[in-house]
């Protein structure tokens, strides 16, 4: 009996000892993440990405130079799309099934931002992404030269692909050139549809498209105001502000969710607004989320099943702690936080279904992986990320997790599993 005893306890200090310096390093079996595959380096002028979304058993990924698309189950490129010679790519939808619109051109920024003719993101092109052909293309009027941070300016959604013209900066408060006007398509065969007429006095800025109507962050007489446009003919629905008690004269705007209407609104005067900021379908704010608050600063956001799932950094007595905090987008409401362990930097953060992931990295321990009940906040898993995760964009598959990365010379996606 004592042997026995003495056995459990010395096998009870293994134990203890394996988890003290395996616990978090990806070798500790049930409580890891490993490597499954790695896709090839892509060329060093070319490996730098600038957007991603999977599409049913297809990674897309765009890049400075084109799209490509893999293969989910084995990191196998599909296919590999180029934009014209010596273009750059500004930004890529999503698809409308397999559809998406690419936007590019040449940068022409100067000094004083003075526009050049045929420079800034000019093009547009309707992209097939199951095989990676083009199905039609048209040109657009810039704003400005500059290719960074363009986004909006493409749209799809209800068999539209729409274009905005006129674009990048009038919500910042700068003039713009060009027609200031919002064109449809239709998204697979680009005949055109219509082309809507702003309400007087404003010029559009950001453009998306939910299921039953087309939505614009517009400027209109030196505030910034949405407007909802009928996806059949390109009608005026109605114009709100944005803040209907102060108004906002000037801010970044950003659409973070056509379906339910969520804007991020960072106005540039220190006493606006700086919020989430979520509409009914007739335009009535529904609910605001304020950027900072007794959760913290919140540094990154997502919209998912009525809730708001927000990473904020909150600053303690002695250190700035990461957490997750969760608001009912219906009524702004807190309805959980979760703080994650000290000396913990997020990486990234998905939300799929009622699972909020987290890759969390310490310059104390190895890459972290963490599962979170989106209902609830409760913590489900903590994993170590065998090799390491590096800076990645996470996305989860079937029982994988795809990591997707930006930097010249590295694999473009890596999957993993638990192990």
């Amino acid at each position: 009996m004592g042997v026995l005893i003495v056995g459990g306890v010395l096998l009870g200090i293994v134990i203890g000892l394996a988890f003290m310096f395996m616990g978090n390093s990806g070798y500790m079996p049930w409580f890891s993440l490993k490597p499954v595959w790695e896709a090839p380096p892509e060329r060093e002028d070319s490996g730098r990405g600038n957007g991603s979304f999977p599409m049913g058993e297809t990674l897309i990924r765009s890049r400075v130079d084109g799209v490509a698309a893999f293969d989910l189950g084995t990191g196998a490129k599909r296919w590999e799309y180029l934009v014209p010679r010596r273009s750059d790519v500004c930004d890529v939808t999503e698809p409308d099934g397999s559809v998406a619109l690419v936007s590019f051109g040449v940068e022409g920024s100067t000094e004083y931002g003075d526009l050049e003719p045929g420079k800034g993101c000019t093009g547009v092109i309707a992209l097939d992404l199951t095989n990676g052909r083009e199905l039609w293309r048209t040109t657009r009027v810039p704003a400005s030269n500059g290719l960074d941070d363009a986004y909006g300016l493409t749209a799809v959604g209800g068999g539209l692909g729409v274009v905005l013209d006129g674009d990048d900066r009038p919500l910042m408060g700068i003039a713009v050139p060009g027609s200031h006007a919002l064109r449809a398509y239709d998204l697979r065969t680009g005949t055109a549809r219509w082309q809507a007429a702003m309400p007087k006095g404003c010029v559009p800025g950001q453009v998306t498209v939910a299921p039953k109507q087309v939505l614009a962050a517009v400027h209109c007489d030196g505030e910034v105001k949405l407007a909802a446009f009928d996806p059949a003919d390109g009608t005026a629905r109605w114009t709100v502000p944005l803040d209907a008690r102060r108004g906002v004269e000037a801010a970044a705007v950003g659409f973070m969710s056509a379906d339910p209407l969520v804007v991020s609104v960072q106005d540039e005067d220190d006493s606006g607004v700086r919020a989430m900021l979520a509409f009914g379908p007739d335009g009535r704010l529904q609910s605001r989320i304020d950027d900072v608050g007794d959760h913290g600063n919140i540094a990154r956001a997502i919209v998912s099943d009525g809730r708001l799932v927000t990473l904020a950094l909150y600053r303690g007595k002695q250190s700035t702690l990461e957490r997750l905090v969760a608001f009912d987008l219906a009524t702004g409401r807190e309805l959980w936080r979760e703080d994650l362990g000290g000396g913990l930097e997020v990486d990234d953060l998905e939300v799929k279904g009622d699972r909020v992931m987290v890759v969390a990295t310490s310059r104390k321990s190895d890459d972290r992986f963490f599962v979170f009940d989106a209902a609830t906040g409760d913590e489900e898993e903590d994993r170590g990320i065998r090799g390491g995760w590096g800076s990645a964009t996470l996305y989860a598959y079937k029982d994988r997790f795809i990591a997707v990365r930006w930097g010249a010379g590295e694999p473009p996606v890596m999957a993993y599993e638990r192990w």
